[in-house]
């Protein structure tokens, strides 16, 4: 039974899937009345984003099965694929899209009927700022990466075809039929940039880069359970995130005298403190209990793992 937040994240994604069939749709007729190289360039983007937004909802259903025995951790790391690859063909676009500007710089465009074209273009683009404004906040509300990554390709695809208005709009005003490739040129840097922040988002999480603000909230918690003595200490505090999970592991050191129940107890409160400070996410925690004397409590041959985040944790 999918629960509240996967069903409005698939409800937000099969609207995805929609507007870009039309969008697809669209673009492609204004860029056939019109043989703007701008409009072409923003048709070719909606190809690429029909692409991605396909595997992003695939990702999507993926991400939200159950752990198995291959994978204990679950499925949610395939976001941080899906962002790459839709980075990945945003980048690609881009390229042609350069292309394809140059060579109408080089041997002159050939417009006709902009005015459909640009009414067209218009209607598509406030459609596309609606859907990206709800797609992130829809992400964000239920901390989906692959909703979010999703309307901002979304965003980027509108503020596409909004350089694509203004370029276009120029040449109907001015009859200046070389802004046409120019504004194609800034579209595809527009978008080369748009492939470059999402390629660096999943890289982090591929590479379980720990968020700062995430760690300081960790450590705000363990230092409040230090000194209230719900625990004596802590440390080897990690964290990583995958999707909507946040999976968090630390040792807890207690009294040597005091009873494993107790000690359990009080882990339990502080892992309920965790759940509480992030209340939108599925906390896992992994506790390690250890007695405050645990140099002495382990065998001469141990070898204390690094603590990356010792240093901020005191």
């Amino acid at each position: 039974m999918p629960t509240p937040a996967e069903r409005a994240r698939r409800r937000a994604m099969m609207w995805s899937l929609s507007i870009a069939v039309l969008m697809l749709a669209g673009k492609s007729l204004a860029a056939w009345y019109t043989g703007s190289a701008a409009i072409f360039s923003d048709a070719l983007e909606s190809v690429i984003h029909l692409v991605a937004t396909g595997f992003s909802g695939f990702s999507l259903w993926y991400a939200s099965t159950p752990p198995d025995q291959g994978h204990p951790y679950g499925h949610g790391k395939i976001a941080y694929f899906a962002a790459a690859f839709e980075g990945l063909l945003i980048a690609a676009a881009a390229i042609v899209i350069g292309w394809v500007a140059i060579e109408d710089l080089i041997r002159g465009p050939s417009l006709q009927q902009l005015d459909i074209g640009l009414l067209i273009i218009a209607a598509l683009t406030l459609t596309n700022a609606a859907l990206g404004i709800y797609l992130i906040r829809t992400g964000r509300t239920h901390n989906s990466l692959v909703l979010v990554s999703n309307g901002q390709h979304v965003l980027t695809d509108m503020w596409t075809s909004l350089g694509v208005l203004v370029g276009v709009g120029l040449v109907r005003l001015t009859g200046v039929l070389w802004l046409d490739p120019v504004a194609a040129l800034l579209v595809a840097a527009n978008i080369l940039w748009t492939a470059g922040r999402l390629l660096r988002r999943s890289l982090g999480g591929l590479m379980d880069r720990a968020d700062t603000n995430t760690t300081r909230r960790v450590l705000r918690v363990l230092n409040e359970a230090k000194s209230d003595d719900t625990i004596a200490n802590y440390h080897q505090v990690r964290h990583r995130r995958t999707d909507d999970q946040l999976w968090i592991e630390y040792h807890l050191l207690f009294p040597g005298q005091m009873s494993v129940r107790e000690a359990h107890a009080r882990s339990h409160e502080v892992e309920a403190a965790l759940h509480e400070a992030f209340a939108k996410d599925e906390v896992r925690v992994t506790a390690h209990l250890e007695p405050r004397q645990h140099g002495e409590a382990h065998p001469p041959d141990h070898v204390e793992p690094h603590d990356p985040l010792y240093d901020l944790s005191r």
